[in-house]
């Protein structure tokens, strides 16, 4: 699930210390780290009995064909498509958003996604660049199994950072309290409601705020960093520090 990264319109919490353009250019390299992440994870063998597995934007899906997944990059606002021009590989395609509200927009992504055909559907953000490809991997996994259930990947805002699904439960995306410390919570008791069960990945953190990117910075530019973590993030923050605006 993407908003296009353009100035002023993405990342304005990190307004100051960023300028829109560099909070913009920042949004950039998270969405190329994710897709790096996915497109890992695209790129190996099926797993398990799922015939069709989607992850969205970042996404993947597994298909009958060689290749075990595809990306979709779920986006907003319709008429941005070069803005992601040098960000989303060649294999990953674009799908507009749809629905007023975050909750509308989360289930309508992926009541499209069942349209095109796929068995499973996993909605992933775009401010969490140090997930690991094999949070990823796991849920795809997951979701690979025959019996119906719901994968969240936790942040510890109190949100998550990844939802994946083998059917479109509406119920999932209704009475959520979004932007909020309930979100997890309230999802596990949606699910809890409609009889599914629940797969909870390992935690992950989103970038919006200041706090956050403090410690974004502590964790991929710190004597102990893997260079692996996040590596289009870690240039661009290294070069800011370097320029001593961060």
């Amino acid at each position: 699930m993407t908003k296009a990264p353009q100035a002023g319109r993405v990342k304005t919490r990190l307004v100051p210390p960023l300028t829109p353009e560099e909070a913009a250019e920042l949004n950039k390299c998270f969405l190329r780290d994710t897709v790096a992440a996915i497109s890992s994870v695209c790129s190996r063998r099926p797993v398990g009995d799922a015939s069709k597995m989607q992850f969205e934007h970042a996404g993947a899906s597994h298909s009958e064909a060689a290749t075990a997944a595809c990306g979709i990059a779920v986006y907003t606002p319709v008429g941005a498509e070069s803005a992601y021009t040098n960000i989303l590989p060649a294999a990953f395609s674009l799908l507009p958003q749809r629905g007023d509200g975050f909750g509308e927009r989360l289930y309508f992504a992926v009541e499209d996604l069942f349209k095109c055909g796929f068995g499973s559907v996993c909605l992933i953000d775009s401010d969490s660049p140090t997930v690991p490809a094999e949070n990823f991997q796991q849920a795809v996994e997951l979701l690979s199994m025959s019996e119906d259930r719901v994968v969240l990947g936790p942040s510890d805002d109190g949100g998550y950072y990844l939802i994946g699904v083998k059917k479109p439960h509406q119920h999932l995306f209704e009475q959520i309290d979004w932007s909020t410390e309930r979100v997890l919570n309230q999802t596990i008791q949606r699910a809890t409601e409609i009889g599914l069960e629940v797969k909870l990945l390992p935690t992950g953190y989103d970038v919006d705020d200041g706090a956050s990117l403090r410690r974004l910075c502590n964790e991929i530019l710190g004597e102990q960093a893997d260079d692996s973590v996040a590596p289009s993030t870690r240039r661009f923050l290294a070069d800011l520090v370097e320029q001593k605006k961060l």
